[in-house]
């Protein structure tokens, strides 16, 4: 179903626009947070990306999610397109980009998600989030894209480790998990996904890897964007965008967001 939000005239007949119920929820949404309409352009890109996701199959895997971008003000910027509004912490104005997103500065600034690893399922979840401007350093305690505080147990994070690699765990012990070489210092999509006990996809520079590590019963801890959400770990990284939920084909998503974050360079 879609909803009709304005009409105009071509030739003596009306043209109705029309936006998925979703898509214009989440734009009335930003358009209150920012206290000023957007673009028509703007609108169109993120209606074209619900409907995409929805066509994919992989709209109901976003559980939590943001779009970090397109909005005219951070307020606006964080507005969530599905699930708990995320809780900023430092991060202002002059950190937000219509074109990029939200620029971290490797120390103190973060956003919480308001979920906890204990929110998801053990074998069927997901984290993504898009890199616009890949981090500058990867020292000890300034690397975390998304997740929470590293530690024993079944842990969900992607972090940019101290040789610039690409550091995952999904569900695994401390000492389990995938290292992408090079990949933690690299801008675009980036994602880990759990289908089973068994299995775990990671999508990172448009290309999947596998993982058969199995998982391992959950702890306890908040995920953040930009920081491991225990005052720790910040990144100086800029993102756009930020998901997490359920099992979700990372190709799909990537191909999805990737195409906004396109389309939101060329018409802002």
């Amino acid at each position: 179903m879609y909803l009709a939000v304005g009409c105009r005239f071509r030739g003596g007949v009306t043209i109705k626009n029309t936006y998925d119920p979703d898509a214009l929820a989440y734009l009335n949404a930003v358009e209150a947070a920012d206290t000023q309409s957007l673009e028509s352009s703007v609108k169109a890109a993120i209606n074209s990306f619900v409907v995409g996701c929805k066509a994919d199959g992989i709209w109901t895997a976003l559980v939590g999610s943001c779009i970090m971008a397109g909005a005219r003000t951070l307020s606006g910027a964080l507005v969530p397109l599905r699930g708990n509004a995320p809780s900023n912490s430092n991060f202002v104005s002059g950190d937000y980009n219509r074109k990029t997103g939200i620029l971290g500065d490797a120390s103190t600034k973060t956003i919480s998600t308001n979920y906890n690893n204990t929110d998801l399922p053990q074998d069927d979840a997901h984290v993504s989030c898009y890199v616009t401007q890949a981090p500058t350093t990867s020292a000890t305690l300034t690397r975390m894209f998304i997740g929470q505080v590293l530690g024993a147990g079944g842990r969900i994070w992607m972090l940019n480790n101290s040789s610039g690699n690409l550091n995952l765990k999904n569900r695994i012990n401390l000492t389990g998990g995938t290292t992408i070489t090079s990949e933690g210092t690299t801008a675009g999509f980036k994602g880990h996904s759990r289908s089973s006990s068994t299995n775990t996809t990671i999508r990172t520079s448009q290309t999947n890897t596998t993982n058969t590590t199995a998982s391992t019963t959950l702890v306890s801890g908040a995920i953040a964007v930009f920081s491991d959400g225990a005052s720790a770990r910040y990144s100086d990284a800029r993102m756009s965008f930020y998901s997490l939920g359920t099992n979700v084909d990372l190709a799909l998503l990537d191909t999805r967001i990737t195409a906004l974050m396109t389309t939101f360079n060329a018409i802002l």
